[in-house]
């Protein structure tokens, strides 16, 4: 239910100014203090939007071949007039841009206008579900509002708040969540444009944010059809690289994939692809379609309709891009939840791919906004560390191989694939570290063989205090941090012509709690993590989930 308590509508915050102070790069060892109870207010407190371009006072020197756009996304209203949203990934979308151009960077942000934006704006209150928060009628209303609003919500149309990350289709971008709607939005300005519905184009009524992208800029991503002609499947399509407006509408099917049960599929928020495969994880945290219906009349949340079911087995489906089958072996290993895939490639007839793994779904309960304003620490002895976990999948299996073998035959990996009765393989991770999530990669090695990924570290919280850089092959870490600052998602983008997987630098928004010092965009070198610019703001930023750069081609 929709939390209510005596508070003023909502108004912007005032903006703070500072000034910034040197970085310093940390060795694995180092752990930088941070005030949590400082700290707390970025999760609950309204954002406000600086839409005009503003510079931000330069520290150090922008290499002068980064030249582009840095879109980030998170959630940035979290109360309108007496009710509040249960869930931090519920608040209102608030999109950020960093533009670099000549050695300078200009910021600005924008609330995405979507219709759940304007009809809450309009109404002064939460009128629109969201995952974690149950929209209820207005008291005052009478019976028949009331039975109406009760049948919206038995057949949900679901939240355009698309307040997670950016997908680019074509030429065009959206701001996304996981809905079947996506909103059209301008990079350079940040105005939301138009609203897409996928169901116009692709029978899915759950889409995955982390989609993938070729090199020949075709946009690969998974969503889920929900009992159409009784079936429940899940759906890889492909949307064009065209220079044309409404690259969706020529968007197409690639393969589908069975659901194990009809009435509750599994959820996911990302998935993998090699030059020749896909790769996805159907695990046993399931979204109950039928709770779903009824969670209005419940009054529970969508959320509470999502069940980890840690007896069953988690199934990983290998995909042919070619011919869109899956291959013959079959593979699973244990109950786990992932959210974020790392990345995937091929080596010598086996699939490798690396995600981040936990034991249940606690990760998603450790945002309720209650837990966080009760705990200013963020930590909870519930919530498992996320690990870092490679799976190696042989491609070939020999049908004369005795029970029980392990049919990975590569030197260099622990991970096993273990041939069962039935002739499935149960397939083990390596765990290369803990603590560690968010991965972003040099994308130019995506699909291929990578050694290093940059992600923020949560060791003791789901909260980032520090970006590290991991190496893959001697399992070292690399850390960067400073006192009372939360970093964002860590953004590697690569150097024109580098010479080498890490040569580039890693961007990344910084909100910062210390007084009289402002929030920042720090670059560092994607070799040492050592700083090599930042710009400081004049506005805040804020708590954000996912970005996507831009590159000026011009």
């Amino acid at each position: 239910m929709i939390k209510r308590s005596r508070k003023k509508s909502f108004q912007p915050p005032t903006t703070l100014k500072g000034s910034g102070f040197s970085a310093v790069a940390h060795s694995v060892e180092a752990s930088p203090s941070v005030n949590m109870s400082n700290m707390s207010v970025c999760f609950s407190k309204n954002a406000s939007e600086s839409p005009e371009p503003c510079k931000a006072e330069v520290q150090g020197n922008i290499p002068n071949w980064l030249q582009g756009t840095l879109l980030r996304n998170g959630p940035g209203i979290f109360s309108l007039g007496e009710t509040s949203y249960e869930h931090w990934f519920d608040g209102m979308a608030l999109m950020t841009s960093f533009t670099f151009k000549d050695g300078e960077v200009t910021h600005r942000s924008r609330f995405l206008r979507s219709d759940t934006y304007k009809a809450n704006m309009a109404a002064n209150r939460i009128v629109v579900s969201e995952m974690g928060t149950m929209a209820y009628p207005d008291p005052s209303k009478n019976f028949i509002f009331k039975a109406i609003t009760f049948l919206n919500h038995t057949v949900p149309d679901f939240t355009d708040n698309g307040a997670s990350n950016f997908i680019k289709y074509g030429n065009e971008y959206f701001a996304t969540s996981e809905t079947n709607y996506i909103r059209k939005i301008d990079p350079d300005t940040l105005e939301t444009q138009d609203k897409v519905d996928y169901l116009k184009h692709l029978p899915v009524n759950l889409v995955s944010s982390h989609p993938h992208y070729d090199h020949e800029g075709n946009t690969y991503n998974m969503g889920t059809c929900i009992a159409e002609k009784g079936k429940t499947k899940y759906v890889v399509f492909k949307v064009p690289a065209i220079p044309d407006k409404d690259s969706l509408k020529k968007a197409e099917v690639v393969c589908t994939v069975p659901c194990r049960s009809l009435l509750t599929p599994s959820y996911y928020h990302s998935f993998g692809m090699t030059d020749n495969y896909f790769i996805f994880i159907e695990q046993p945290l399931k979204l109950d379609i039928i709770k779903m219906a009824t969670a209005y009349m419940r009054g529970v949340n969508w959320a509470s309709c999502l069940k980890f079911c840690p007896e069953e087995n988690t199934l990983i489906h290998i995909i042919d891009r070619k011919t869109g089958k899956e291959v013959e072996t079959k593979y699973y290993t244990g109950a786990m939840v992932v959210f974020h895939h790392v990345n995937a490639f091929e080596e010598d007839g086996h699939i490798i791919f690396d995600v981040i793994a936990y034991k249940d779904n606690g990760l998603y309960n450790m945002f309720y906004l209650s837990k966080l304003k009760e705990n200013p620490g963020f930590h909870d002895d519930s919530y498992g560390k996320p690990n870092y976990r490679r799976f190696v999948l042989p491609l070939r299996t020999d049908k004369t191989s005795a029970i029980g073998e392990d049919m990975v035959t590569l030197k260099h990996t622990t991970a096993s694939a273990v041939k069962e009765k039935d002739g499935k393989l149960l397939c083990q991770a390596e765990v290369l570290c803990e603590g560690f999530e968010l991965p972003r990669m040099n994308y130019n090695f995506n699909g291929k063989k990578h050694r290093y990924v940059y992600g923020s570290m949560v060791d003791d919280s789901a909260v980032s205090k520090q970006i590290g850089k991991f190496d893959t092959e001697s399992k070292k870490m690399v850390l960067w941090g400073e006192e009372n600052c939360l970093p964002s998602e860590p953004i590697f983008i690569s150097r024109p012509n580098g010479e080498s997987e890490d040569d580039g630098v890693v961007v990344v928004s910084v909100t910062n709690s210390n007084p009289d010092q402002s929030c920042f965009i720090v670059i560092l070198d994607g070799k040492t993590l050592k700083e090599v610019a930042r710009g400081n703001v004049k506005g805040r930023l804020y708590r954000d989930m996912h970005g996507f750069f831009i590159p000026n081609t011009n």
